[in-house]
């Protein structure tokens, strides 16, 4: 008789694992939080860490996805407390949701109180009307196969008893039209992830968007030569579409198409202080305006290859996270977006970020610039590393959650602020100024500090030594800029932001030797002052009233304050 007994059990796995999950009426419902539990003196389940559910190996583009099992060592304490809680339940009336009334409530009395390998979650509940999982389902049966062949080992088969292979056998036959239609949507969901893979360009590829209309004038002030501005509203518009791509899953190859036809307030202001972050003048023709590619190298390293326009924020965090939106959110001007030492290299070149923990992270860079945003001139003097140049090194620190610091070193060749931006006096771009070059060495300091949930403090100072190398007009120029600013996140509405800036644009301190013949120092300071509400209209639609005001224009008191308006509207897909 035992030997019969055992040949039907190893024949029929399904039958006793139909009985793992299935306690009232079938329906699917809400999967449980905690790890099932399952007994037996063979088998011990240790709780996953993702809810006792098998993982999913996650893949950022879309990609197919593959199942995999996963354990998690538990400390002394977690393992006394989960056998605490097993050891607990030796009875069908121990768990709270099981009631005689409930038509499996013999089947599942005889496997916990019997055999003892179907038991429930540590909280006392058995969860009768919730999914099963294929994991969960095999453990069950693996469990109940592990502790009925020991009673078959030691002698005690007569515990089998006939009526429990009966109920199970109904309980086979009763679902067996759900078993059906499970295995019909498995082969569906086979035959579509076939499919995705083939298709490796919708998977793979996702386009988004960024559309920024803006309605600016200068109110009121005069420009960097005594003069007053022109009175001018204008409408211009900046469009981006971006093509990422990932081909594991991990990296991305970023192609940026750009049209715009909003010019730099500087044209007539005569100063690059207060310039709009998205101005883009190319009279709303298209062309690809960054193609960069990014990789993981390692579990705590990226790598950044930058072809076209590459800038630092691609792989070097710039300290101001809710004001630095690159134009299309946050901050209305180059000053306000970020510490204008960042704006000392721009092109095609490489960066590299690593890791060393959640607290610390290394960023380095290279990117060379001919003024066309890549080094791409084969001519003499130009190329990666004969013309213009930038190399940049930053030490990012987060002490806590609430900190964020960063020490930022540069060294450039032939370039000023003007190179990836539009900041400061015209003295302090001097290399537009002069027409010598330059080597400069720069250094930042820039923090972020959250004080309350809805109040983010945001400051930078920058220093930047400039020695020209110029025949005949050797000397050094010191230029200092400085800024601190108040985000407001969330303020009013989900996702809206306001955000106030007050600082100074870099200005010429001191310029000796020869150098004073062509260049001279500021003799003014001038404040730059900004102030702007993000109202989040939608997901997808933000609207943003902005003031910029310049005191002493081009660090020059005989200048009266320029007074910039900007409504900004982003639409984003």
């Amino acid at each position: 008789m035992s030997s019969q007994l055992r040949n039907s059990l190893l024949l029929s796995p399904a039958i006793l694992g139909a009985a793992v999950g299935l306690m009232a009426p079938a329906k699917a419902a809400e999967i449980g939080s905690q790890p099932f539990q399952i007994q037996s003196p063979a088998v011990q389940i240790q709780p996953s860490n993702r809810g006792g559910l098998p993982h999913v190996a996650e893949k950022k583009s879309g990609l197919p996805t593959a199942m995999r099992v996963a354990s998690v060592d538990l400390s002394d304490a977690q393992e006394t407390a989960a056998v605490d809680a097993l050891d607990q339940v030796t009875s069908v009336s121990q768990l709270t949701d099981v009631r005689p009334t409930d038509w499996a409530f013999q089947a599942l009395q005889s496997l916990v109180e019997r055999y003892g390998c179907i038991v429930g979650y540590p909280d006392k509940t058995y969860r009768g009307n919730r999914a099963l999982s294929r994991y969960e389902f095999a453990a069950g049966v693996n469990a109940c196969l592990d502790r009925i062949n020991e009673l078959l080992a030691a002698a005690t088969a007569d515990l089998v008893k006939k009526e429990d292979l009966a109920i199970l056998q109904k309980l086979q036959e009763e679902f067996a039209s759900e078993l059906v239609t499970l295995r019909g949507r498995v082969d569906a969901l086979e035959a579509r992830t076939a499919t995705l893979e083939k298709q490796q360009f919708s998977t793979t590829t996702k386009l988004n968007g960024e559309v920024v209309f803006a309605l600016a004038g200068v109110a009121t002030g005069d420009d960097a030569f005594g003069n007053r501005v022109s009175r001018n509203t204008v409408l211009g518009d900046r469009v981006r579409l971006n093509f990422d791509t990932s081909f594991t899953g991990e990296d991305l190859l970023r192609t940026r198409f750009q049209a715009g036809n909003l010019n730099i307030f500087s044209s007539i202001t005569g100063t690059p202080e207060g310039d709009l972050r998205f101005n883009a003048d190319s009279g709303n023709a298209v062309g690809i305006d960054a193609l960069l590619y990014q990789f993981p190298l390692g579990e705590r390293t990226t790598v950044t290859l930058e072809a076209n326009a590459g800038a630092t924020d691609d792989f070097i965090p710039t300290i101001n996270p809710f004001l630095d939106g690159d134009g299309g959110s946050g901050a209305l001007t180059h000053f306000g977006t970020r510490n204008p030492i960042y704006y000392l290299l721009g092109g095609s070149g490489i960066g590299i970020s690593h890791a060393f923990s959640e607290q610390l992270e290394l960023g380095l860079g290279y990117l060379a610039d001919n003024g066309t945003g890549a080094a791409n001139l084969p001519f003499n003097g130009n190329g990666l590393f004969n013309g213009p140049y930038g190399a940049i090194a930053q030490l990012t620190f987060k002490p806590f959650d609430s900190l964020t610091i960063g020490a930022t070193y540069i060294h450039s060749y032939k370039t000023d602020f003007s190179t990836a931006g539009s900041t400061g006096s015209n003295r302090a771009n001097f290399v537009t100024a002069t027409g010598l070059p330059f080597s400069t060495n720069a250094f930042g300091l820039g923090a972020s500090f959250t004080i309350a949930p809805q109040i983010v403090l945001n400051g930078s100072v920058g220093y930047t030594r400039a020695r020209s190398i110029g025949s005949g007009f050797r000397g050094d120029a010191d230029i200092w800029n400085w800024s601190v600013g108040l985000a407001f996140p969330d303020l009013l509405k989900k996702g809206s932001i306001a955000g106030i800036i007050v600082g100074m644009e870099p200005k010429v301190t001191e310029v000796d030797g020869n150098l004073s013949a062509l260049l001279s120092e500021d003799p003014d300071t001038s404040l730059h002052i900004e102030g702007f509400y993000q109202f989040q209209l939608s997901d997808n639609i933000a609207i943003t009233p902005g003031l910029i005001y310049l005191t002493a224009p081009d660090h020059n008191d005989a200048n009266d304050g320029i007074l910039i308006g900007v409504i900004r509207t982003t639409f984003t897909f």
